[in-house]
């Protein structure tokens, strides 16, 4: 059903991000733009699209990262609202900003909530205020060596060092004695301050083999909040994540309920609206902690539309187009087990990128659900994020999902180019995670032989 004033919607995004948006509006009725760098000229999303503009050449900085750019792009076809997707600008509180100030619809919080929330200090603090628990550590700057040494000692290594704009894992570094303090700090001001414009820095206690899960929320702008249960995230290398499930398998009920109580405790102190996601770290004693706040759509959702039946862009749109929710916690139904497996071009035991023309892409039609980026002939450039595709599935229980996904994995066929084909299948068969009882550091286990492999560790 179409929304009431929302007609066309320009899409400040690529690949299979700008597909799904895609396939939403047009259920929605809403006609949709698509923005594209010269190097996605020919690409799918551009092609599904109703209307298409160029927006500059292949480095992201001059076309996806590019505020004034997407801004024209939108006055020239007359879209009324932009929708940023997930990375690049989707939590870049000056693009939220410009919009604001444009008169254009951003499918996402207010510019103020981004800014807030983007500043891991501030929503460490705010977080603390509302009773959610935190990670031990400082809630204040690290100004020099001396408070960092004496935090450290408070604090008793191994510590976190964390740039306060830091994400995704970048701007992070694990801290093991005092000897190795002094180096840390200045390598973490220095890469906060080069890639982000902020050399701000806090400390934190490191917790050892956590579980990263996620509580996915959904507010109107009429303090109407639900949760739309957990999502199990601790399958990742470098940081990055590779497989999510919802439910979590790791947790008791009494644990769950916790976490998804304190997370709507958060989420009601911030003020926020629309569509987000509280990170958490989960220890092997059930405590938990908060890590940061997503003010965006998370590459996982689809597991959380698949166990709700729930579609989280449509959420998005209505919200951010002043609609109510249509719903209310009781009506929210945990269904199943749902899965999903990340497909990268990438080498599957050094992770390095692996561009290419996909020469062959053969994907199974049945039993599961596909958000991909590409279509076999398409050319995987060294421009972007390297994921080619979601591969999720969903049934009853978690033994019977992950007998599914074994099953649609070894229908896969990619040729032209090198994937994490092969990891995928090898995390899905290992005890530990067959059994559910695995860690941040499940990975990073099976891969300890590989290039690099000594980086990999805790996420954050």
């Amino acid at each position: 059903m179409k929304t009431e004033s929302m007609k066309k919607l320009l899409i400040a995004n690529r690949g299979e991000i700008a597909r799904r948006i895609i396939r939403t509006c047009r259920k929605m009725g809403i006609f949709t733009v698509a923005v594209y760098s010269e190097a996605d000229a020919q690409a799918a999303f551009v092609e599904e699209a109703d209307e298409s503009v160029c927006i500059g050449p292949a480095p992201a900085v001059k076309s996806y990262l590019n505020i004034d750019n997407i801004i024209a792009a939108a006055r020239q076809t007359g879209a009324e609202a932009i929708h940023p997707g997930y990375g690049f600008l989707s939590e870049n509180y000056r693009f939220a900003a410009t919009c604001e100030a444009e008169n254009l619809v951003f499918i996402g919080p207010s510019s103020e909530v981004i800014k807030t929330m983007g500043d891991k200090l501030m929503a460490r603090r705010l977080m603390e205020a509302a009773g959610v628990p935190v990670v031990p550590g400082r809630s204040e700057k690290i100004g020099d060596l001396q408070q960092a040494r004496s935090a450290a000692e408070a604090l008793g290594f191994p510590v976190m060092l964390k740039a306060s704009s830091g994400g995704g894992g970048v701007g992070i570094a694990k801290v093991d004695n005092d000897d190795a303090l002094s180096k840390a700090l200045s390598e973490t001001v220095a890469k906060s301050q080069a890639l982000f414009g902020d050399g701000t820095v806090f400390i934190e206690k490191f917790i050892e083999n956590p579980r990263h899960v996620e509580v996915q929320i959904v507010a109107d702008n009429k303090e109407n909040i639900v949760h739309l249960y957990e999502r199990e995230c601790s399958v990742q290398r470098r940081n990055q994540k590779v497989i999510e499930e919802s439910p979590s398998a790791g947790m008791t009920d009494a644990a769950r309920e916790r976490l998804l109580r304190m997370a709507l405790e958060g989420i009601r102190h911030i003020g926020y609206t629309g569509v987000g996601t509280l990170e958490f770290l989960l220890d092997h004693d059930e405590n938990f902690y908060f890590l940061e706040m997503n003010t965006r759509l998370q590459v996982e959702h689809p597991v959380t539309e698949m166990i709700t039946g729930i579609d989280l862009v449509e959420m998005q749109i209505r919200i951010a187009d002043g609609e109510p929710l249509p719903l209310k916690q009781q009506d929210i139904r945990l269904q199943g087990h749902a899965l999903e497996c990340r497909l990268y071009a990438e080498d599957p035991e050094t992770f390095l990128p692996q561009p290419g023309k996909i020469a062959k892409l053969q994907l199974p039609s049945r039993d599961t659900r596909l958000d991909f980026a590409v279509r076999e002939g398409d050319v995987i450039t060294p421009y972007y994020d390297p994921m080619i595709g979601k591969i999720i599935t969903h049934d009853t229980d978690r033994n019977r999902n992950l007998s599914k996904m074994l099953r649609v994995l070894e229908a896969v066929n990619v040729q032209g180019i090198r994937t994490n084909l092969p990891l995928l299948e090898k995390i899905l068969r290992d005890p530990s995670f067959a059994a559910g009882q695995y860690d941040t550091t499940l990975v990073p286990k099976m891969t300890a032989n590989t290039m690099d492999a000594h980086r990999e560790g805790l996420t954050c």
